[in-house]
C-alpha cells in the first residue's frame, strides 16, 4: 500500500489520490486498504514518519557541519527545496504540515529537537513553549511551501525569508542569521533535494523495512564538497 501511494502521490498529488487508487494499485481490493490503514491520513501518517525522519537524519549526519543551528537551517531548506521540484510534491508536503495527525506528528517529533538546538538563545523557554514555537514555525514553513517561485520571488529569496523570520523566532542573533543564510545559499540544495527524494522513491520501490539504515552515499559527498569548496562555514 505505501509503495502504491508513493507513486500515485508523486504522479497525481494527496488530495487527488484517492484509497480506492491506491487498492488498485497495490494490486489489492479497497476493503484491503481499510484493513490496513483507517484512513488515507493514516497512510500518510505512516509514509511521514518514514520519509521525513530519513531526510532529517541524512541532512542532519551528513550536511557538512556541527553547529545544530546551520543543520536545522539545512534540513528546513531542503525541505523547501523538495516542495520547488514539482507541484505533487509542494500538496504532500503541504498536506502533512495541514493535516491533524500528520502536523501532531510533526510537532512533537520536532519540538524536542527544538529546545536542544535552540535552548542557548532561549534559557528560560521550557519544553512547552519549544513546543509551542514549534507551532509558529511549522506554520511559517507551511506558507512558503504553499506559494511557489516565479520570477520575483526567487528560490534565494524564499530561502532568505524563510530564514530570517524562523531563526528570529528562536532568538538567534541577525548577525549569525546572515552568516547561516549566506551559507545555505551557497549550497546546491536543489540536487541534494532532487536525490532525497529518489531514495525515497528507491526505499518504496524495495520495500522501506528493507533499508532501515540510510547510508553514505553520493549525496552526502555532494553536500560536503559543497560546503568545503565553497567555504560555507557561518
Amino acid at each position: 500500500m505505501l509503495r502504491a501511494a508513493v507513486a500515485l502521490f508523486l504522479e497525481k498529488g494527496y488530495e487527488k489520490t484517492t484509497t480506492a487508487e491506491i487498492a488498485e494499485a497495490a494490486g489489492m481490493a479497497q476493503s484491503s486498504f481499510f484493513r490496513a490503514f483507517s484512513s488515507k491520513e493514516a497512510l500518510l501518517l505512516e509514509l511521514v514518519r518514514r520519509m521525513f525522519t530519513g531526510q532529517f537524519a541524512l541532512a542532519e549526519r551528513h550536511s557538512g557541519e556541527e553547529d545544530p543551528v546551520f543543520l536545522y537551517a539545512v534540513e528546513t531548506a531542503l525541505q523547501l527545496h523538495i516542495t520547488e521540484l514539482t507541484q505533487p510534491l509542494r500538496e504532500l508536503y503541504v498536506a502533512a504540515y495541514s493535516l491533524p495527525t500528520t502536523s501532531s506528528f510533526l510537532y512533537q517529533s520536532t519540538a524536542g529537537r527544538l529546545q536542544t538546538i535552540f535552548g542557548a538563545y532561549l534559557p528560560e523557554a521550557e519544553a512547552k513553549d519549544f513546543y509551542e514555537m514549534e507551532i509558529a514555525s511549522a506554520g511559517i514553513m507551511r506558507g512558503f511551501m504553499s506559494v511557489p517561485c516565479d520570477l520575483y520571488f526567487t528560490m534565494d529569496a524564499k530561502l532568505s525569508r524563510f530564514l530570517d523570520c524562523s531563526l528570529k523566532l528562536y532568538n538567534v542573533p541577525a548577525q549569525q542569521r546572515a552568516a547561516i543564510t549566506a551559507a545555505v545559499l551557497k549550497m546546491d540544495l536543489h540536487a541534494m533535494a532532487a536525490g532525497m527524494i529518489q531514495k525515497t522513491i528507491r526505499q518504496a520501490e524495495e520495500g522501506f523495512e528493507a533499508l532501515p539504515e540510510l547510508p553514505e552515499d553520493g549525496i552526502v559527498q555532494h553536500a560536503e564538497n559543497s560546503l568545503t569548496q565553497k567555504g560555507a562555514t557561518p
